[in-house]
């Protein structure tokens, strides 16, 4: 970090120290380390390290595409200025990655479906450097490179983010003369508009897929589409509601930002890091009114800033599969040593010219370090806590398990868990991985195996009068056999399930403190286990986790889990429960804590007439009666 903290500039950067010469440093490192594993002209780009779920062949396609948006990036915002000649180094890339006869080809869209997800990164650095790459590439190359990207057309995309690329690909191939198919186009747009969610949010799909891919994808690429589709009706009637859902979008996306950095620590594909800046700057370039150009960039800053700080990229100047250092545990099936080059994306303000209001303009504190602050996000079904004091921004979940409700696969530590952070990471690695502990409320089989929560139902997400986040959720416990031929794409896996009971949990969440209810319903012969925050067991951890159980909750323990998140080797996970069945029809109750600072008194709890008074810490009062809250 020493060769970045030297350019440090507090007036601009009061929070960060960061300005477009950190960024632009950052931008060369990744890119001047990466040539050392180039093939001789450039075309496959093989980092080192074991090889990804799908060969060697695709992990050198990615380095060379992933990267290549690095350099675009760097490029266009110096209007073509390039003095590391990273063009014409990727200029003998595309001759050679394209050459059907060169031992350097790349696989093909109609070879591997991932070559369609590289072929929109390629496709998006040429249109943004056109005139100092595409235009002078020779004929040949040109045909070449329309050859490779034309499979595209017509072809089968994943119902999901992945549409944005074919329709990236087809508009920049209908630009250069290249084929096109309006139907593609009208049926992507359609396919994309019923991703559409309140308040300015995509889901991934049917399915509820909340994470990062909404900022990093389903916002980034619209916007993008409508700018290269300039003129085309399509783009131009579409861009207004884009950019009104993306500015709706933003407002909650800085307040998920911990003021050290980290983003939110849910999700698959987070060994993509910094990609999640990319959200910020698409939101500069499409100069939304707010957030504001300070605050964008404080947030983009600061993820980059966090990953730099904390090993990535590396002494090397390399990205391997992790979070902060590698941790292979993160990576999901699809993951390849190239994969992680996907982080590139979040350089992407560096497209924006120096003279940008994104650059010039003075860092705004993030609302973490503001004030303390609760804020209901209804289409994930986030009730979110950031504190002033630690910087930690907090998310309590009745909304998001990547399924629909009634499934019955297997609990997603990414998805599925009750409570994510900017400074804990669910339990990735181990038995508690597949069998949740962290963040959880779950029946124990006559075994000792826990139960599974995904595909429960939402039915409460809303704020009280006294600013207190409350939400609710549903479900069939329900205990799997998984299938092991079901590939891990970071959400859950299917297979035999034995059902159980209902389980209801009610939540309230104020400042570092969640009250959580539990409902168990009918009869029940299971007992009962409630996890809270998994936090790093060491030396230099500020963290504190507790969890302070209520009446007929006669367990409670620590439970030490190693080599089980990219944080720590050691995890710390207090949990409470109860020795014998649980009881039906009876509320339990438990006070779950997470903060850097030995916790105030819990929140004090009475009930009356079956509702529960809550006095908290601040000497906020709220009453929860289930009853009227719950449908």
């Amino acid at each position: 970090m020493r060769w970045l903290r030297e350019l440090d500039d507090r007036r601009l950067s009061p929070y960060t120290g960061w300005t477009r010469d950190h960024w632009a440093a950052l931008a060369d490192r990744l890119l001047l380390s990466a040539r050392r594993y180039a093939s001789p002209s450039h075309a496959r780009i093989s980092f080192p390290g074991e090889p990804g779920g799908y060969g060697p062949d695709v992990d050198a396609l990615e380095g060379f595409a992933r990267t290549f948006l690095a350099a675009g990036f760097r490029v266009a915002g110096e209007g073509g200025r390039d003095p590391h000649g990273y063009l014409e180094w990727y200029a003998r890339g595309l001759a050679a990655g394209t050459d059907p006869a060169s031992p350097e080809r790349w696989v093909r869209l109609e070879e591997h479906d991932q070559a369609k997800v590289e072929a929109a990164s390629i496709a998006l650095v040429l249109h943004l450097t056109r005139p100092w790459l595409w235009d002078r590439l020779d004929d040949g190359v040109r045909e070449r490179v329309i050859g490779y990207l034309a499979p595209a057309v017509g072809a089968a995309y994943p119902p999901i983010n992945w549409i944005w690329f074919q329709l990236v690909v087809e508009r920049f191939l209908a630009s250069v003369g290249g084929p096109s198919s309006r139907q593609d186009v009208e049926a992507g747009l359609a396919l994309t508009d019923g991703f559409v969610r309140e308040e300015g949010w995509y889901s991934d799909g049917e399915r509820r897929g909340y994470d990062h891919y909404v900022g990093w994808a389903l916002h980034f690429y619209p916007l993008l589409w409508t700018e290269m589709a300039a003129g085309d009706p399509a783009a131009d009637t579409r861009r207004a509601a884009y950019l009104s859902r993306f500015t709706r979008y933003l407002h909650d996306a800085v307040h998920l930002v911990g003021a050290d950095g980290s983003p939110l620590i849910q999700g698959r594909s987070l060994t993509y890091r910094f990609a999640a800046a990319a959200q910020f700057w698409a939101g500069a370039r499409a100069g939304v009114a707010t957030p504001a150009p300070g605050l964008l960039r404080r947030a983009a800053s600061g993820i980059a800033r966090h990953f730099a700080e904390h090993g990535s990229p590396d002494d090397d100047g390399l990205l391997t599969l992790g979070w902060h250092g590698p941790w292979r545990p993160i990576a999901q099936s699809y993951s390849g040593t190239g994969s992680p080059y996907w982080a590139a994306k979040g350089l992407y303000g560096l497209a924006l010219p120096a003279d940008h209001p994104v650059w010039t303009s003075v860092e705004e504190p993030l609302p973490v370090e503001r004030e303390d602050f609760q804020l209901v996000i209804r289409s994930p079904g986030w009730l979110v806590s950031g504190t002033r004091a630690d910087g930690v921004v907090r998310v309590v979940n009745h909304g998001t398990d990547h399924a629909t409700p009634g499934d019955h696969r297997t609990d997603s530590p990414l998805y599925a868990r009750l409570g994510y952070s900017s400074a804990t990471s669910p339990i990735l690695a181990g038995p508690h991985a597949d069998d949740p502990l962290d963040q959880s409320v779950t029946l124990l089989d006559p075994d000792g195996r826990p139960s599974h929560r995904t595909g429960f139902e939402t039915l409460l997400v809303d704020r009280l009068p006294t600013g207190t986040a409350v939400g609710a959720s549903r479900w069939r416990a329900h205990w799997v056999d998984p299938d092991p031929e079901t590939a891990d794409h970071g959400y859950g896996r299917s297979g035999t399930a034995v059902l159980g009971p209902w389980i209801t949990v009610l939540s309230a969440l104020r400042g570092t403190w969640e009250v959580r209810l539990v409902l168990v319903l009918p009869t029940c012969e299971a007992p009962l286990r409630l996890g809270g925050w998994p936090v790093p067991a060491t030396p230099s951890s500020r963290l504190i986790s507790r969890i302070v159980p209520g009446p007929g909750l006669d367990l409670s323990d620590v439970t030490l889990a190693e080599n089980a998140t990219p944080l720590s080797g050691r995890t710390l996970v207090p949990w409470c429960g109860t020795s014998a069945a649980a009881e039906p029809r009876r509320w339990y109750e438990a006070r779950i804590h997470l903060g850097s600072s030995v916790p105030s008194a819990p929140p004090e709890i009475g009930w009356a007439n079956a509702a529960a008074r809550i006095v908290w810490p601040d000497g906020a009062e709220d009453t929860l009666d289930p009853a009227s809250l719950l449908p």
